[in-house]
């Protein structure tokens, strides 16, 4: 009897021992899952930074290309309004005069398309 509660007490810790085996397995497994988790997020992350700099470089080269064109543009505009302005100012006199003249100067005269109803 003694040594059927023996076998039965050895059965028992070696069920108990296999037990605490499977769990550690099953916290090792689940701990590497986490790590490999962790480590393809910071390769994702490493991926992402990666591409968005050469996108921020790809983005820099063509609106530095953009920039130089509308810096010339808005040269050659500001340019355009400054021959504007000073034909403005050289003429204004001449339009004024004119102008005048034409208000002030009324000679009447029968329309051409005017018909005198008979």
């Amino acid at each position: 009897m003694a040594s059927q509660s023996q076998g039965i007490q050895q059965l028992l810790q070696a069920e108990k021992r296999a037990a605490e085996k499977v769990a550690d397995a099953r916290k090792r497994k689940a701990r590497r899952l986490k790590q490999a988790k962790e480590e393809a997020q910071m390769e994702v992350e490493q991926y992402r930074r990666e591409r968005e700099l050469e996108f921020q470089s790809k983005q820099q080269a063509a609106m530095g290309s953009q920039g130089n064109l509308s810096a010339e543009v808005e040269q050659a505009t500001k340019h355009q309004v400054q021959g504007m302005q000073s034909s403005q100012q050289k003429n204004r006199g001449r339009v004024l005069a004119q102008l005048l003249g034409m208000v002030c100067d009324v000679r009447p005269q029968v329309h051409p398309n005017y018909r005198i109803a008979a």
